[in-house]
């Protein structure tokens, strides 16, 4: 009886384990017509059991010998079906392409797209980026075609928006805010962008009217979202200015996947075309890394990590710059002694956590680090002629000076030192609630430990005599009369600071979907709290707190014509991060206040068709009123803050942008802008700002030859009406309102595609590739002579001043390769 009853308790455990084994999993990642993840799709056996996390991906547990029909839906998607029957223990991986719906009226402000456009955001094809020319090819390439973007330096990625600065904008990648070097004073130091554009899989940007979510700067947001790989696949870009490689890779369950790139850039092809001939060694070279983990399926941990070191050892020679008028040409000749050596290494982590505590509600968790060291020694003498050029073809000296006007020295010298530490905490809420109401929030801590060493002076001779600073209220007749005042450097500057700053802001807003009558609209009001607190050991402390509430409307009328129209703005406030507390002396001003603006804009999205192709027309108009402005000069991307609030501005203006398939299978895209902006400085008048763009014009088109349809080209063209600038740094706006020549730039690439997933080959050499491709690019087409600055050259016998520019790169031939495997 004993051993009967043994048996049978052995015989119901393995009954018991085998059918608890009568399992099977099913698996995935959802994609839409981009190939971008979807999140959030309602997977449903019966009745739902799960959705996607934000990269798309899912993971069931089901019934193993049965037939299962399994749907796959999302709101502006059309359903996905597959009927299934699954051995036990069986790992089925199925990856579904949803379709977006076209026939609902109201899909406009529901699907991902749509929400876009009542939000205000451009968005911007990847593949776009990595195919445009440019001489600094990526993301920020692209945005200076983008209505209400501005810049005038090929060599930067910095640019403009909208009347605001080079610090007037937030960049995010992955929700985590991304910062750039404090001592980069022009673009050929800049290196690397932070943004790795083989890596990027969804690019939104705004441009003003931004949500309460979006962060405290006053200009624009760019907010990246980095690739969650679906399958092994590496990237391979070459060309004269530097390379590329970038690998992805997935486990086999689907939960781990990562990125891994490598990249390394060379810009003396661009900077040895300048007019300066020098000996140019730079090294700029980082890696990125992420990972991403599915713990379960609903929470997901996610890694970014970047280390970058950019090295600038440039020691110029020589230089001779023609200008005036051909009755009066001129020429400045300068013999340079002496060498520059930057160093600029930095370092990030950032960790987050997302977990779906609810079907409707998510909940993320992020904390990064960011550290950069920086180093920016010089010491450059400069010994220059200013004179007449012959201009007799037939002279043996045709093109050089025969009679000098003046003639002069100058030596710079910096020992500039910063070690900087900013430490993110942040934890972000989103609630999906009935009758469409949504709800988010967000609380963030940040520290910034900053310690400087500021220590430059440059003299200057002319003609033999020493000009001193003149700021120091001495009056320089020299040669005429005696110089009987102190020797002094024309400028200098001498700090050190140690300055930390905590920072603890936070956002709530509200959205809202709703209909009146036939009418969809879209509601979106929010509110941000930001409140700093700056210390140091030379001035104690200062705390202040800024409230900056916001609002979008959007509506979308049932017409024939598919149009959205949308009002948004709000208060908007900048609290200063050290830069801005700087002031010309080098010196740390606590009781820098945070700039304040109030937004205000109309637009309208128009979409349309031409026979089967889409379009979208763009219309912007805008309006800011800015008080207690930090008003600042710009030389070349180095910005200097007069670190007060004795300022207000406006600014105003209109863009437009059309957009859509002008030639079949590819977008490309005409922009026109016009903006003013003003500074009324002490209540002394209003005069232009150093970003007072007046026009712009940009054009970025793609097309193939017909009859050969792997020779593809691509056109980037900008035209922008003259900067005010150019003046010395020293002297005061109100005085030289002056403005630089206007910025013409065409840069073309023309690439022949052997295999991509239109073009396919039989030869066996492009087996391996999924995609590869050679091309060659032409910056700067028609060799504009663009100028950033002037250099200020002083006639000793007319007491006269030239402001010689400072031109930027000339026509530059380069060849690129492009491969997918």
């Amino acid at each position: 009886m004993k051993n009967t009853i043994s048996l049978l308790t052995f015989l119901c455990l393995c009954t018991g384990m085998t059918l608890h084994a009568q399992t099977a999993r099913l698996k995935g990642v959802i994609l839409n017509e981009e190939q971008q993840p979807v999140s959030n799709v309602s997977i449903a056996i019966d009745q739902p059991i799960s959705t996607t996390n934000e990269s798309g991906f899912y993971l069931l547990d089901v019934p193993a010998n049965k037939v299962l029909t399994v749907v796959f839906s999302h709101v502006g998607y059309q359903n996905a079906t597959v009927k299934i029957q699954l051995k036990p223990n069986e790992d089925f991986e199925f990856n579904p392409v949803l379709s977006k719906t076209t026939a609902q009226l109201g899909e406009i402000v529901i699907s991902k797209a749509g929400r876009k456009r009542v939000e205000g955001l451009t968005s911007i094809s990847p593949s776009s980026i990595r195919l445009i020319p440019g001489a600094n090819a990526g993301v920020e390439n692209i945005l200076k075609t983008l209505p209400g973007v501005y810049s005038n330096n090929e060599l930067s990625t910095q640019y403009a928006v909208r009347g605001g600065n080079y610090d007037e904008n937030l960049v995010y990648v992955d929700e985590i805010e991304i910062y750039r070097p404090f001592l980069i004073r022009s673009g050929q130091q800049e290196g690397l962008s932070f943004t790795n554009t083989d890596m990027v899989s969804n690019i939104d940007f705004s441009a003003g009217g931004f949500q309460a979510k979006h962060g405290d700067k006053l200009s624009s947001v760019l907010d990246i979202t980095y690739r969650k790989p679906t399958k092994f696949q590496a990237i391979i870009n070459a060309s004269l200015l530097g390379g590329s490689a970038t690998f992805d890779y997935v486990s086999k369950s689907q939960k781990f996947s990562g990125i891994t790139s490598m990249r390394y850039r060379d810009n003396s092809l661009l900077v040895n075309s300048q007019e300066t001939q020098t000996n140019y060694r730079p090294r700029f070279t980082d890696i990125q890394q992420t990972f991403n983990y599915n713990i379960t399926s609903k929470w997901q941990m996610s890694f970014l990590g970047n280390i970058s070191q950019n090295r600038y050892d440039y020691a110029p020679q020589a230089r001779q710059t023609n200008f005036g008028t051909l009755s009066d040409p001129i020429a400045l000749v300068v013999d340079y002694d002496g060498q520059e050596k930057d160093k600029y290494t930095t370092f990030f982590g950032a960790l987050k956590s997302v977990y779906a505590v609810t079907p409707n509600f998510n909940l993320k968790v992020i904390g990064s680090v960011y550290q950069t060291k920086e180093q920016e020694y010089f010491d450059i003498m400069a010994q220059y002629r200013l004179g007449e050029v012959d201009t007799n073809i037939g002279s043996e000296t045709f093109g050089d000076v025969t009679y000098s006007r003046g003639a002069g020295s100058q030596l710079s010298h910096a020992r500039n030192n910063l070690d900087a530490m900013i430490v993110n905490a942040e934890v972000k809420g989103f609630h999906d609630l009935k009758n469409d109401n949504q709800v988010e929030w967000g609380a963030k801590y940040t520290f910034e430990d900053i310690r400087d060493r500021l220590v430059e002076w440059e003299a200057i001779d002319s003609a033999g005599f020493n000009l001193s600073m003149p700021d120091l209220g001495f009056v320089n007749d020299q040669p005429y009369t005696p110089n009987t005042y102190p020797l002094a450097p024309y400028q200098s500057v001498r700090a050190l600071n140690f300055v930390k700053i905590n920072r603890l802001s936070g956002f709530l807003q509200w959205n809202k979907r709703g209909q009146m009558g036939t009418t969809d609209y879209w509601l979106n009001l929010g509110v941000r709290a930001h409140h700093w607190t700056v210390s140091g050991p030379a001035f104690g402390s200062n705390s202040q707190t800024v409230f900056s509430p916001r609002a979008q409307f959007s509506i979308k009328p049932e017409w024939d014509q598919d149009m959205v129209f949308r009002l948004s703005g709000g208060l908007y406030h900048q609290p200063p991060f050290y830069r801005e507390l700087r002031g010309y002396d080098g010196q740390v001003n606590p009781d820098v206040k945070a700039q304040q603006s109030i937004h205000v804009v109309l637009s309208n999205d128009y979409s349309f068709k031409i026979g089967s192709r889409p379009f979208t027309l763009t219309s912007e108009a805008y309006y800011k009123n800015l008080t207690d402005v930090n008003a600042y000069t710009i030389d070349n991307v180095r910005i200097r803050y007069f670190a007060d609030n004795n300022t207000e501005a406006y600014v105003y203006g209109a863009d437009f942008r059309l957009n859509g398939e002008f030639v079949p299978g590819t977008e490309s895209w005409f922009t026109f802008g016009y903006l003013k902006t003003e500074e009324n400085q002490n209540g002394k008048g209003y005069i232009a700002r150093p970003t007072d763009q007046r026009l712009k014009f940009a054009l970025l088109f793609q097309d193939y030859m017909p009859n050969i349809p792997s020779l593809k080209i691509y056109l980037n063209m900008i035209y922008n009406t003259g900067l005010p600038g150019g003046s010395p740094a020293y002297a005061d706006p109100y005085l030289y309102q002056s403005r630089l020549k206007d910025y013409r730039r065409v840069d073309a690439g023309f690439s022949y595609v052997f295999k991509d997933s239109n073009i396919q080959s039989d030869k066996k050499w492009l087996g391996p590739f999924k995609e590869f491709s050679i091309g060659i690019e032409l910056f700067n087409m028609f060799n504009n002579q663009n100028s950033i600055t002037n250099t200020w050259v002083r006639d000793v016998y007319t007491k006269s001043q030239y402001a010689v520019p400072n031109y930027m790169t000339t026509r530059v031939f380069s060849v690129k390769l492009s491969a997918r495997l």
